[in-house]
């Protein structure tokens, strides 16, 4: 299929070559549309629909909804003292509707509106002091000429500068030119479904002639599910690209996995030992691995990275484990380095804090194969660092690292197997969208013995109550976190600098203070300072929500609790609880709660499952709230909701398997729909 195509060239068109919308206007809808070709203006979704049909009389109107009626014009009458409103009396055998008008011309009012005929106006019914009105009518016209009123309008977002019924205009054009597109859906699909056809469903919801709400939302399913798929066949390509490329493969010694296991301080859990033998089965394959591995927090995702190293580096490959801070990296270089001791795999950290001495060392052993893995930030994939023989690729927190900063790493390597981890759970139907790509391994069990953590809700009026908890938890020697929502603000009392000035003054002691503004080697000395047992209460903004591990601190304290997502609050628990004494997290908060505030925080203090946290806060809040829509992968979806359309999305999966053994991915209509519907960028790098 090329642009050119007879049935596709016009999807592809600017939306200035349609009639009255120029370079100036197109520039102002594209943002507005997601783009600024037809199909950005035909794939727009109404946010609903009006019904314009005629209401046979005054009395049977209903205030606060769009209707029309007819009437004869009995009066057209100016306020007194100059004021500019005027009104417009109609009348039926059942009452009287009083059109208002602001600052309109009194001539062009009673040439519209000549008394004794019969008009027909349509817009919004209004109560005013028990009196029926409608202020600017949308529509005015003759009764004569009552079909220049459609019967079911849709309803769009706008912005400033365009009309609904202008953009409605260019939507009906835009209709015009492009109704012969072959479908790619099959007959026995659709049938199924009672969908229509792919130009049918958005004639439904363009230019629909009745006003059929059950209609509207078959339509929109139809077209979600076009969306979904094209998401999951695009998936598909990529994997099958991916697949192409011959991976090293790491035969195991038949003990390789026991012998790893034996070596541990401690019993892993069957989920642990599920996902190791999952990796130790990608890693023996001739394509490169593409595996996501998800865990919730202390689930014991660097277990399954040190297994993952032991067994690249024991097949003779190198391994590079990337962290996106300095203090996760060198963090994961020391919880890697203890879980392999005894196992004579080499093993160094590079960050930007390495020094000159140390930095040259490391990069001769990475180029000359001495080195068996390296763990590191940003600094990895600097083109001054070379490998021998990279085999095998580890990112933890994937989502905090751009594309292009995975690629870099991973061409390093020709074509390594790529492992990327994250402590953020989400809902397995998000992680099938988003990563669809990938294999998903999910860490759903804790370690044998680790306590829960206490969860309390507290009002701030009990501030000194937390006050004198942290002063008894300080003097028996253990270290508390304090989280404020934000570094500053006006008023300062749930700021991260008012609330380190004010524990510095009631404890007398250094109290560490951690937030996004500080310059990253401050934000590391103090966070270093706080694990090493030097400083007792670390004040923090979010920025200590994911990885950093204090086995000292058995209090979290998170004020204003009420504005953080669920995930987060969980992520920011999962800091405490991990050394062998009683743990709590207080969520702190303004009173009253609202409903939903209420039920996240009631939530968190019922459950410790990150996954069924993921899910309530998922129905909650939505997908992009939860994930961050700017680093989340989340696709802009148009008609796809993720929140009630999971039963698509999992159709799609299989419907995208079942065409690519069918071979039916290349045809001119897949092209076309996979072109207009999912225009991914390659999500993960290829290699």
């Amino acid at each position: 299929m090329t642009d050119s195509s007879e049935n596709f060239a016009p999807w592809f068109d600017d939306i200035s070559s349609l009639s009255g919308l120029g370079s100036a206007l197109a520039d102002k809808l594209a943002p507005l549309l997601g783009g600024r070709k037809i199909r950005d203006l035909l794939l727009y979704r109404p946010q609903k629909w009006v019904n314009r049909n005629l209401v046979a009389n005054f009395d049977q109107t209903t205030p606060g909804e769009v209707q029309t009626v007819s009437g004869v014009v009995q009066t057209i009458s100016r306020s007194p003292r100059g004021s500019k409103l005027q009104k417009v009396r109609l009348v039926d055998q059942t009452g009287f509707l009083t059109l208002v008008f602001f600052n309109s011309n009194s001539g062009f009012l009673q040439k519209q509106f000549p008394e004794g005929q019969e008009v027909v106006v349509s817009g919004l019914i209004e109560d005013f002091h028990g009196q029926r009105q409608m202020t600017h009518p949308d529509y005015v016209e003759p009764i004569g000429s009552l079909a220049r009123i459609p019967l079911v309008e849709p309803v769009y977002p706008l912005t400033a500068g365009i009309t609904n019924k202008r953009l409605h205009g260019f939507i009906l054009q835009a209709l015009a030119l492009t109704e012969n597109v072959p479908d790619w859906l099959d007959e026995p699909l659709k049938s199924r479904h009672r969908w229509p056809e792919f130009v049918d469903a958005l004639n439904m919801l363009h230019k629909p002639d009745v006003f059929d709400e059950a209609a509207f939302e078959t339509a929109r399913d139809r077209l979600a599910y076009d969306e979904a798929l094209a998401r999951a066949v695009t998936f598909q390509r990529i994997r099958a690209e991916v697949s192409r490329f011959g991976a090293p493969v790491m035969q195991s010694e038949p003990d390789s996995i026991e012998t790893f296991i034996s070596n541990l301080p401690f019993a892993p859990t069957g989920a642990q030992r599920r996902v190791i033998f999952e990796i130790a089965n990608d890693l023996q394959r001739n394509e490169p691995m593409q595996r996501m591995l998800q865990g919730d927090v202390g689930a014991g995702k660097t277990t399954i990275a040190a297994y993952a190293c032991y067994h690249a580096v024991k097949a003779g490959f190198q391994v590079a484990v990337m962290a996106p801070t300095e203090i996760l990296a060198r963090q994961l270089y020391s919880s890697i380095s203890d879980l392999l001791v005894g196992s004579e795999i080499s093993i160094e950290c590079l960050t930007g804090g390495t020094s000159v001495t140390e930095r040259r060392a490391i990069l001769e052993g990475a180029e000359n194969g001495s080195l068996n893995a390296l763990c590191g930030t940003h600094a990895l994939f600097q083109e001054s660092v070379g490998f021998s023989k990279l085999g095998l690729v580890i990112i933890d927190e994937q989502h905090r690292f751009g594309v292009n900063d995975r690629a870099k790493l991973v061409q390093k390597g020709g074509s390594p197997h790529l492992l990327i981890m994250s402590a953020t759970p989400i809902p397995r139907s998000l992680a099938m969208t988003i990563h669809g790509d990938v294999d998903l391994s999910i860490l759903d069990e804790k370690p044998a013995g680790r306590k829960p953590v206490e969860t309390r809700t507290i009002p701030d009026t009990r501030l000194d109550d937390i006050i004198n908890a942290v002063g008894r938890a300080i003097n028996k020697g253990e270290q508390v976190f304090w989280v404020c929502p934000r570094v500053e603000d006006e008023d300062g009392g749930t700021s991260a600098i008012t609330r380190h000035a004010m524990l510095s003054d009631i404890f007398e002691l250094p109290v560490g203070l951690v937030h996004g503004r500080l310059k990253p080697h401050d934000k590391t000395a103090a966070l270093e300072a706080f694990r090493d047992g030097k400083t007792s209460i670390l004040v923090a903004t979010t920025v200590i929500e994911v990885g950093v591990d204090v086995p000292g601190a058995t209090i979290m304290v998170i004020e204003g609790a009420e504005r953080f997502g669920l995930a987060q609050l969980h992520q920011l628990r999962g800091r405490v609880g991990r050394g062998d004494k009683p743990s709590f997290c207080l969520l702190v908060y303004t009173p009253p709660l609202g409903v939903t505030a209420s039920k996240r925080l009631d939530t968190l203090r019922k459950s410790e499952d990150g996954f069924h946290i993921a899910e309530v806060d998922f129905k909650l809040r939505g997908p992009g709230d939860i994930l961050g829509l700017a680093q989340s992968g989340l696709p802009n979806f148009r008609f796809l909701d993720l929140t009630r359309h999971q039963d698509l999305l999992a159709m799609s999966q299989k419907d995208a398997v079942l065409r690519a053994s069918r071979a039916v991915h290349s045809t001119d209509a897949t092209n076309f729909f996979l072109k207009i519907l999912s225009p991914i960028e390659t999500e993960r790098p290829k290699v």
